[in-house]
């Protein structure tokens, strides 16, 4: 680990942003170069006194884990993240297989988006990012670890993944997410994930076995769904995508029809957050 290089590495990368290049707002009154030490953390999901410690040369190794939510955080290009990795003394992640680091590309569409619920998912469906408003209408699908970061996993092995939707709509999204999943096993970023994904669902859930038996092969996302959130009810939602070149990664904007109660419902969201509606 060159902390000398990488206190100074992520300082000039650090003031290089401004806050509302990662969908931050900047105050008129605002002195700093670039980002806070303080935003850098919020972003990285970090405390502030670690990555102050990094940029003082005083911290020990980040962890890969960090070093991934650090690369994230600054929107580094591969190249970039890839020379972070290397200054902390980690070997940097293969490029061409499944990847933590989110497209820079999508990450600024994404900082931008703050009225329409974004989130940015792998082809085997993980997780990677969120925007408030996503996590607001369908929770935090960050925080699972193992094979359950994949949606394709938990639909069938978490009764909590189903309560997102309306029961009639289920044996849609059982054969939806079966059908997904044969894409990723024979042409997805991480197929030796995939293949223990579809051992584990074979033998566990015969639900699972019933849909996947049907032989059906999609990769789109729906573009049409109705969520179910706990307080305001039913939201029917649009889904618009964005693809990186390889279509590993998608980043998906769910929109609602101007006029509708749908929509009023989203805007209402926008403005409580995580607020609970009801004592």
């Amino acid at each position: 680990m060159d902390k000398k290089e990488l206190a100074e590495f992520l300082r000039r990368r650090r003031e290089m942003l401004r806050p509302r290049d990662v969908g931050m707002t900047e105050g008129p009154r605002r002195r700093t170069q670039g980002l806070r030490r303080e935003e850098v953390a919020q972003l990285a999901g970090m405390s502030t006194d670690y990555y102050a410690r990094l940029e003082q040369q005083r911290a020990p190794q980040p962890s890969i884990q960090i070093t991934t939510a650090l690369a994230r955080a600054l929107r580094l290009t591969l190249d970039e993240r890839d020379h972070l990795f290397g200054l902390i003394g980690h070997n940097a992640p293969a490029r061409l297989q499944r990847s933590e680091h989110v497209s820079p590309t999508l990450m600024r569409v994404l900082d931008r988006l703050d009225d329409s619920p974004a989130l940015v998912l792998t082809d085997m469906a993980d997780t990677l990012a969120m925007n408030p408003l996503a996590i607001a209408l369908i929770g935090d699908q960050t925080r699972h670890t193992g094979l359950a970061r994949s949606a394709y996993y938990r639909w069938f092995m978490d009764p909590a993944e189903r309560l997102v939707y309306p029961e009639e709509d289920h044996e849609h999204h059982s054969r939806t997410q079966a059908a997904r999943l044969r894409v990723a096993l024979t042409a997805g970023s991480d197929t030796p994930r995939a293949a223990r994904i579809l051992a584990e669902l074979r033998e566990q859930s015969p639900e699972f076995v019933r849909a996947w038996e049907l032989q059906e092969v999609a990769q789109r996302y729906d573009e049409s769904k109705t969520i179910v959130h706990p307080q305001l009810g039913r939201i029917e939602v649009d889904g618009q995508v964005l693809f990186t070149d390889n279509r590993a990664q998608t980043l998906v904007v769910l929109t609602t029809r101007p006029g509708t109660e749908s929509h009023s419902k989203l805007e209402l969201l926008s403005v409580i957050g995580h607020q609970q509606l009801t004592p």
